[in-house]
């Protein structure tokens, strides 16, 4: 866990959520699957003038309306409570009522006109005779509102169907505009700017978009578990909002960065200048950006002005990376540390080195693993001093509370290594770990087997020194360190299948055949690239048979 005393930013509470509950009642039209949704009231303390799905707050007396709902035999009474809600607030709104008779008959229009709208819910239906059909109401999604808003809510999207011969109304005080559209025909009009939505409801309607009608829907939500989960966080690009779910790659950064939701850090991708990330780490990206480097190699200077810095990764050999690397430390680095040694990594060691020594500093020491023989000649490296497995490099001067420990972690290359800095439960993964993309594995210095049991060992670390967060050589920093390592070993090992199945299918194939079998899905500008991995992939599977 990051120490408080490094948060860039002052501790802050973000205002309590309250529970609601919101339903997308879907319809299918030759068109494609559609889903109702309304314009809220310009006046609306919460997303004023957006279009949205009916919904509400939570009430007390949805949860004293069980005995009158049926429901599922797997539906909690959360859940139950959460579906009246969401039928409660759709017939409140749009006078749209998920009931029936005893008989199994459906609600219909007599049944609407005896209601009154203004009136307490469940009382009306109770002496109807109506069960309210919560059993056909299921999660769909769970969103909390994002922790910088004033206004915060709890609330599950649940996604039911249409009842027959009902049309929607809407109550002309909170809700304006009934509106049947198709998800991807809402996302362009509100990308053209005439539809307003929120944030939530924008991904909620990316999501739907692939699936062709509402029985489709319904069956992938049929288990009972909301499909995502998501408490959004906010950055700024290009000087503007920009929200993110945990599945974007900024997320990460910004619960480094701004824990409690604060406004306040820059997600442009810049090489001028370095960006704090936290008191006692800052990260410089070199102006490489390209196909293999993304947005550009991350270097990173760990430590503070009274104690010195550590430099990981100084980057190519780019004499204004590496001056900007020097000044952002104050020239006052104690230890330079290489990840591997590819061309785009390590280079700038020895320039690095040399400012220090021309800026009246001590020498600091180049740090790493030599490069093994099977290294390609651009990647040949010697280190000052090699690094021993678990040393920690804080013993180089760099001071108290910046313990580095090294972790041996060939497979992308055959001298890679990673660090922990065990204090505030951070890693830095080179190329091990990247966010974005994923690592080539190019034999023979690359090696499938090798990459896949540094991911083991990097797993345990995670639980050894609790590391939260990945601090990677390209991208953004990664959030919840052991479900992204565990995310990236299951994306290989489904690759290897895809690989194994394309050998199989063609015995006497050569790798162009099973490039266009296994990576498929993989743009072709990519694959000579990824015919290295496809390599390293079949030698692995060649090696175990």
């Amino acid at each position: 866990m990051v120490r408080p005393s490094q948060l860039l930013h002052p501790a802050r509470t973000p205002v309590p959520t309250r529970a609601a509950a919101t339903v997308l009642l879907l319809r299918d039209t030759p068109g494609g699957l559609e889903v109702l949704m309304t314009r809220r009231s310009a006046t609306a303390s919460f997303a004023p003038g957006a279009y949205v799905f009916p919904g509400g707050g939570i009430d007390p007396a949805d949860a004293l309306a069980h005995p009158l709902a049926a429901r599922r035999a797997d539906q909690a009474d959360l859940q139950l409570t959460q579906a009246i809600a969401a039928i409660r607030e759709s017939f409140e709104e749009l006078g749209v009522l998920l009931a029936r008779h005893p008989d199994g008959r459906p609600a219909g229009a007599a049944d609407i006109a005896a209601l009154d709208r203004q009136a307490p819910f469940a009382a009306q239906c109770a002496a109807a005779g109506l069960v309210l059909a919560a059993d056909t109401v299921f999660p769909l999604a769970h969103w909390i509102t994002d922790r910088d808003l004033p206004r915060r809510f709890d609330v599950p999207f649940l996604v039911a169907r249409m009842p027959d011969d009902q049309e929607p109304v809407a109550d002309e005080a909170e809700q304006f505009e009934p509106v049947w559209v198709r998800p991807a025909d809402a996302l362009a009009r509100h990308a053209a700017g005439g539809f307003s939505m929120i944030f939530p409801t924008v991904r909620t309607l990316q999501r739907l978009a692939p699936f062709a009608g509402a029985d489709a829907l319904l069956a992938a939500c049929a288990h009972g578990r909301p499909l995502w989960t998501s408490c959004p966080r906010a950055g700024l690009l290009a000087g503007q909002e920009a929200r993110y779910m945990e599945s974007d790659p900024p997320y990460g950064e910004l619960a480094l960065v701004c824990p409690d939701g604060q406004i306040a850090h820059p997600l442009d991708w810049q090489h001028a200048h370095a960006v704090p990330l936290l008191k006692n780490v800052l990260r410089l990206t070199a102006p490489n950006p390209g196909p293999m480097t993304g947005p550009g190699t991350n270097s990173y200077l760990v430590g503070e002005p009274g104690t010195g810095y550590v430099a990981i990764d100084p980057g190519p050999a780019d004499a204004g990376h590496v001056a900007r690397l020097h000044a952002a430390a104050g020239g006052d680095i104690r230890a330079i540390v290489c990840t591997h040694s590819h061309p785009d990594h390590a280079p700038g060691a020895w320039p690095l080195q040399a400012l220090c020594v021309a800026g009246g500093r001590p020498a600091p020491p180049v740090l790493g693993l030599p490069s093994a023989p099977t290294a390609r000649a651009h990647s040949r490296f010697v280190p000052d001093r090699v690094l021993s497995n678990r040393e920690q490099v804080a013993g180089t001067g760099c001071g108290p509370g910046h313990d580095l420990t090294v972790i041996f972690t060939p497979g992308h290359a055959a001298n890679h290594l990673c660090l922990v800095l065990a204090q505030d439960g951070l890693l830095f993964s080179g190329d091990h770990v990247l966010n974005g993309s994923t690592t080539v594995i190019d034999p023979p210095d690359g090696h499938m087997g090798d990459y896949l049991e540094s991911l083991d060992v990097l797993t345990a670390a995670c639980a050894e020194f609790g590391i939260d967060f990945i601090l990677p050589a390209h991208g953004h920093v990664l959030h919840d360190a052991h479900s992204a390592i565990a995310r990236l070993k299951a994306h290989r090992l489904a690759r290897e299948a895809k690989v194994s199945a394309a050998v199989q299918a063609l015995p006497h194939g050569s790798l162009d055949d099973w490039l266009a079998h296994a990576y498929d899905d993989v743009p072709r500008a990519l694959w000579p690239v990824a015919e290295r991995s496809l390599l390293a992939h079949v030698e692995r599977l060649r090696a175990m048979a």
